[in-house]
Order: structure tokens, then sequence, then C-alpha cells
């Protein structure tokens, strides 16, 4: 009888902890890594487009009501026929305007632009001003690719995969929101209509640790929850 060659124990103990901590740390990257990299290099940009859950034509607008403690907020999300160039990609400025009680306190000018081998929208940077009391205070949050560290992040997927973790904005130390895709099949009912196999995207950011907040995107409207914001108003409107 041919006798077996055996492998030292000491060996095998050495190869089973290579393995056991190579996949205790790969499972500990896969929790903790989130793209932020899209190959940009190869998109062919437009200022105008669409995908199913992002509107980025102008005149197009979303119109969100809720509160916020004893405040009430209104959230208008408006596409300008305006376009800003960044680099070398020419972008759509889409505006948001945030009240509270009536009064005017954020108005930030959002620079998309969409790649139309994907369509997959991309964020390519904000100018932010922060009013109180009528008066512009900061511009807290404000960034731009290509300036700094800065680079465009992807606000939304033209193809949804659940479970994808992606960067939205990527200016380190500035602005670093991030998204995950949870479900779509979710359900919300709004002074708007009543919306169903909904996008629900959790957003966080490296520099508010164990901040969340939830929104959700209906196929063919855009942004119809943000938090406890609902959708009042939909549609195109002359500017």
């Amino acid at each position: 009888m041919k006798k077996r060659k055996m492998i030292p124990i000491l060996l095998v103990v050495m190869i089973v902890a290579v393995v056991v901590i190579s996949v205790f740390f790969g499972l500990r990257l896969g929790k903790e890594t989130w793209t932020e990299s899209f190959n940009l290099e190869e998109c062919n940009f437009s200022a105008t487009g669409r995908n199913y859950y992002f509107i980025l034509e102008p005149g197009y607008q979303l119109t969100l009501e809720g509160s916020e403690g004893q405040k009430g907020v209104e959230l208008i999300i408006t596409v300008l026929n305006e376009t800003v160039k960044i680099g070398n990609v020419e972008t759509r400025v889409v505006e948001e305007r945030e009240t509270k009680n009536g009064e005017l306190v954020e108005v930030s000018r959002n620079f998309f632009a969409i790649c139309t081998q994907t369509n997959s929208v991309f964020y390519l940077g904000e100018d932010v001003d922060i009013y109180e009391g009528g008066e512009i205070v900061s511009h807290e949050g404000a960034w731009q690719a290509g300036i700094g560290d800065a680079k465009a992040g992807l606000m939304m997927p033209g193809i949804i995969l659940l479970g994808a973790r992606y960067y939205q904005e990527v200016a380190p130390g500035v602005a670093m929101d991030r998204a995950k895709i949870l479900s779509n099949e979710e359900i919300v009912d709004s002074p708007a209509g009543r919306f169903d196999k909904c996008l629900k995207i959790e957003e966080t950011t490296p520099l508010e640790p164990g901040v969340k907040e939830y929104k959700f995107y209906a196929e063919g409207v855009g942004l119809v929850r943000d938090g406890d914001l609902l959708l009042t108003e939909y549609g195109f409107v002359s500017e």
C-alpha cells in the first residue's frame, strides 16, 4: 500500500489562519466599501435627460412639505433652464429652496449631468446659501468637482441594483453623502397621490457617523418622500 504524505500540522494551522483572516477582513472591507470612482471618461454627458427615478428637464418641479419639530417645512426643487460648465462637462442647474414657517433658510444650486450611455445621473457640485433672518450667513456644504480633492459622485444610477452602495458627493471634509439602495417595492401615500414600487434609498455620511436619512423615489416622478417631507405637487412649470 502506498503511504500518503502527511502535511505538517503547523502548515495546516497557518493555511487555515490565512483563510480565516482573509475572509474576516474581506467581509469587513465589504461592509465599509462604497463606490466612489465611476469611469466618467467613458461617458458622453448631456445636461438634459432622465432615467426612471430622476428627471433632468428644464421646468420640472417637485414640492415637498412636512414638519421639523414645531416648524412647517417646504422644499421646492426646480430644474432650471440654466447650465454651468464644470471642467469639460456641461451641467444642468437644479435649484432647491427650503423654507421653515415661511422663512427662507437655504437655497442650493446643484449641478447634474446624465451619462447618455447608462442614463446614470452624476452630481458635480453645488453652490449653497444659508439664510438667517433674510440674510446669507454661510455657504457651508458648497463644493465643485475638480476643485481640491472633490470629484463627481453618482446621484441616481440608470440601472438599479439592490444593495448597491455609492458616493453621491465626493468632497472630502465638506460633502460626502453616500447612498445604499434598500428596496424598489415601497409604497408612498402623499398629498400628490399614491405611488407604488418606489425606490428606497438610505443616505449616510462619514462626516456624521450614525446619522441616517431615507428618501423614496417614484418611477416617472422622482423624489416623493424625503424623511418626513411628502410630495404635494409635481410637474412642469413655466419660468
